[in-house]
């Protein structure tokens, strides 16, 4: 009973609309978890929302549950089975999340809030947003995000430069495009890409992220998502060593006018109209290119001198750590410029270290002088824990980062990251890089343990597409560790979904889990719940193929009961399902009482086997870390 009375202070239940009126006029940011009433709410999220409270310890934060079905003006949420979380601010919607995603629920929650205490506190203007979910006659071909047509790989000489450019919505609806390609060829640039896409509002406001502060923020992202735009991937003309430059030159001034008056015979100059509507973009610089070219072009790659000599280079990842006491004051910051130096964070975490646990991490330095002064600024509050992946991803980290003394960062490299966020009087240094690749996977190991799921190929999609989700789930990087085809019995079936009890729809599953044979495996991953959840989509068909067009439920699901595929909720749920299914999962194989052979895939079957699965054992500090802050 006392675990009941804390959960409802933790969120305020909306069950009528006279209620989400008042909780709409609660001062401060307000998280509301949209639900239907057959499902209830997302229980999976209650002790992430119960953790950050609790954390944040802000009277402005308010968390609740809204019941669609009952909530008029919750009416077009109605009958979608996907978590789907508001976030209201002086009664306006300020942001949307659908999925229960934890990381960045939690990420989001925290700008979000402090995006509404700038507003409170400095009179500034809210940025609301709109969902379509909200709004009638709204057709899904705009609610989905295009995917790249370019499916194959782009593979450039690492020798050549590269940009992305982009023929805006304007100079596309006066028919100019084509016009303004041939002008681009006839400069000499080598265009290696063109894809006619339309943006939608969510990609213009992430491609445009480093414009969100201006004024025009708005008008440009409304400006950008209004029809199609051409973008092109250009290669440098001739005798030009950078092409970013080049192609800044070419087009002209982002003002039309200062355009029209200083570069007559630039882009810009002749197809341009006003400062919006300049006719093309052009990357600032080469990071920025590099960013680009991976928003819209993900298999874009250049291969180097090693790799054209027929061996292969490969992305790597490297851990970054930032301590807490930059942490807290410049977490966006260098956020920002580990992404302008074109790092993508694989993977990222918040933590509360404990003592054992750094001694454990740093043990090579327990005996040095500074380690006391390390242990203690490295416990005095969360540690933000970041997987950096890109080509060569230690060595430029560690170039970014600096020399590890900070007097030495500060005379020889002034402008690396260990000089510009060093606090004053303090010895140690702020941010950690890996020293090694093999120091790199240990350390990511470390702060990212391998996380198990329970993933099902339901009964309607294992005969036809067996092998089309096996093969994604390898590519995807997850390790199969156990698998075991079988019918449930109708009693493990009532066992398996036993949540789903008092639903309406929970004879019909059964009988249709009953039906013919399944697919179950143990999967193995860092974040492994999230990724396959993310990888199965929303339960219902069409709502994945409105928002997860490229998901497994999206492509072969014919119905919400009928939906291909089955993933644990989350980390306990995973480790009680894999319990029940596979009992105790440490010996090799086992025969269950019906028959079927349950069995762990050995290192020599793995390698010979169809899908080169490889199995992967959970790291000795994952008990340790689940204890503490995990996002």
């Amino acid at each position: 009973m006392a675990g009941k009375k804390k959960e409802a202070s933790l969120q305020a239940s909306v069950t009528n609309q006279e209620q989400w009126e008042e909780t709409l006029a609660i001062k401060g940011l307000t998280v509301v978890d949209v639900y239907q009433q057959w499902c209830g709410p997302c229980r999976a999220v209650v002790s992430l929302l119960r953790k950050i409270k609790n954390e944040l310890s802000d009277d402005l934060l308010h968390f609740a549950t809204a019941e669609a079905d009952s909530t008029d003006a919750l009416e077009k949420y109605r009958g979608k089975c996907e978590p789907t979380f508001l976030f209201y601010g002086g009664g306006e919607l300020v942001a949307v999340l659908r999925g229960a995603n934890a990381p960045l629920l939690q990420k989001m929650i925290v700008e979000e809030l402090a995006n509404e205490k700038l507003v409170l506190e400095q009179g500034g203007e809210r940025r609301a947003v709109i969902d379509y979910g909200l709004i009638e006659n709204v057709k899904k071909e705009e609610e989905v995000p295009q995917q790249s047509k370019n499916e194959e790989s782009i593979i450039v000489p690492a020798s050549k430069s590269c940009t992305v450019a982009m023929i805006k919505p304007d100079a596309v609806a006066h028919g100019k495009a084509n016009e303004i390609i041939m002008k681009i060829q006839d400069a000499g640039f080598e265009i290696l890409a063109n894809e006619e896409r339309t943006l939608t509002e969510d990609e213009a406001r992430d491609f445009y992220q480093h414009k969100a502060t201006e004024a025009c923020f708005e008008e440009l992202v409304q400006f950008m998502s209004s029809g199609p735009s051409h973008v092109l991937v250009l290669s440098q003309i001739e005798g030009s060593a950078d092409i970013v430059p080049a192609w800044r030159e070419f087009i002209g001034p982002a003002d039309v006018e200062e355009a029209r008056s200083q570069k007559p015979e630039s882009l810009r100059a002749q197809y341009g109209t006003q400062t919006l509507f300049n006719a093309v973009h052009g990357s600032e610089n080469s990071d920025q290119a590099s960013r680009e070219l991976a928003f819209f072009f993900p298999n874009f790659r250049t291969t180097s001198v090693t790799e054209q000599d027929g061996e292969e280079e490969h992305v790597e990842r490297t851990l970054a750590l930032i301590r807490p006491d930059v942490a807290r004051e410049y977490r966006e910051k260098i956020l920002d410029e580990i992404h302008k130096s074109g790092f993508t964070v694989a993977l990222q975490r918040e933590v509360m270290l404990t003592e054992e646990q750094v001694r454990q991490f740093y043990s090579q330095h327990v005996e040095e002088d500074y380690f006391p002064a390390l242990l203690q600024r490295m416990t005095s509050g969360p540690v933000l824990a970041l997987a950096l992946a890109r080509m060569e991803a230690v060595h430029h980290w560690k170039n970014i980062l600096g020399p590890f003394d900070i007097n030495k960062a500060k005379e020889e490299s002034p402008d690396c990251l260990r000089a510009r966020f060093a606090v004053e009087n303090e010895p140690i240094n702020q941010l950690h890089g890996s020293a090694s690749r093999k120091d790199a996977e240990q350390e990511i190991n470390f702060f990212f343990p391998k996380q198990q799921t329970l993933a099902v190929i339901k009964p309607d999609a294992l005969e036809e597409h067996r092998e089309s989700i096996l093969k994604e789930i390898r590519d995807r990087g997850f390790s199969v560790s156990q698998l075991k085809e079988t019918v449930l019995s109708r009693q493990m079936a009532e066992e398996f979904y036993k949540q789903h009890r008092e639903k309406p729809f929970f004879s019909q599953l059964v009988e249709f889990m009953c039906r013919g044979p399944c697919l179950i495996l143990i999967l193995t991953k860092e974040n492994a719940v999230e990724e396959w959840r993310a990888m199965m989509g929303p339960s219902d068909p069409d709502h994945a193929k409105a928002t997860s067009p490229n998901s497994i439920r999206a492509r072969f699901a014919s119905d919400i009961l009928h939906n291909s595929v089955h993933g644990s909720s989350n980390e306990q749920h995973a480790e009680e399902n894999i319990r029940f299914i596979f009992g105790d999962i440490s010996s090799d194989a086992e025969l269950t009482s019906d028959g079927d052979t349950e069995r762990t895939m050995s290192a020599t079957e793995q390698d010979n086997s169809a899908h080169e699965y490889r199995g992967n054992s959970r790291s000795p500090t994952e008990e340790m870390f689940d204890n503490h802050h995990q996002q």
